[in-house]
């Protein structure tokens, strides 16, 4: 936990942003007159809702692998 004032977080704000980034804070109070009046963390986002947000919402085709070679060579890619 780091502790800043506001001019000094103002001032260094993307170098703060780059200490929680690289975890070498967890968090950062930003402090007036000495008392603490708010907090700057990073963003937890939650991968679980991103992974199969889509299941259920489509039928995959039985032959969807059948074009792959001529696709490929549409992309240059064989």
């Amino acid at each position: 936990m780091c502790k800043v004032n506001v001019l000094e977080a103002k001032t260094n704000f993307s170098k703060l942003l780059s200490l929680l980034e690289s975890r070498e804070e967890s968090e950062v109070i930003v402090c007036r007159s000495g008392n603490p009046v708010a907090k700057i963390t990073l963003i937890q986002e939650d991968v679980s809702r991103r992974i199969g947000g889509a299941k259920g919402q489509f039928v995959c085709p039985d032959d969807i692998d059948e074009y792959n070679d001529e696709i490929a060579k549409l992309f240059g890619v064989v």
